[in-house]
């Protein structure tokens, strides 16, 4: 026997509602359900508009603050232009905290944002880029 399907995957966070704002507002994922935990957790469920999955965001104060460790865990999403999605970022106060960087062939790169909890969030584009951009691997 064996798993059929990733459903979904759980971040625990302190202020619900800022990390809420940041995954709606920042990346645009769609609010799915709401609901209360039968131990008592606030939950609340996302998702990018191309996928199945969900990100279930977490209250539960009775388990003491997050702290988060540096490189522990991170959530990965595809955009179309890490350029354009950097503007976007720039239009909120916000800015990469890692990149971006371009394969040197041009056929794509990846940058990291911080989530409020400090949860690194990766952006990949996948499409063509000029390979004169910025830094590659």
């Amino acid at each position: 026997m064996r798993v059929s399907r990733l459903l979904h995957t759980r971040y625990r966070v302190d202020d619900l509602e800022r990390s809420v704002r940041f995954y709606k507002d920042i990346l645009g994922l769609d609010e799915v359900r709401r609901h209360r935990s039968p131990r008592g957790s606030e939950l609340v469920f996302l998702k990018a508009p191309a996928s199945e999955e969900t990100i279930e965001l977490c209250s539960f104060p009775a388990s003491g603050p997050v702290t988060v460790q540096a490189d522990l865990t991170h959530l990965a999403f595809e955009v179309d232009s890490l350029a354009a999605f950097g503007e976007h970022l720039r239009s909120h106060g916000l800015a990469y905290s890692d990149g971006p960087i371009y394969k040197a062939d041009g056929s794509g790169g990846f940058a990291f944002i911080d989530a409020p909890e400090g949860y690194e969030v990766e952006l990949i584009q996948r499409s063509t880029v000029p390979p004169s951009t910025s830094s590659t691997y």
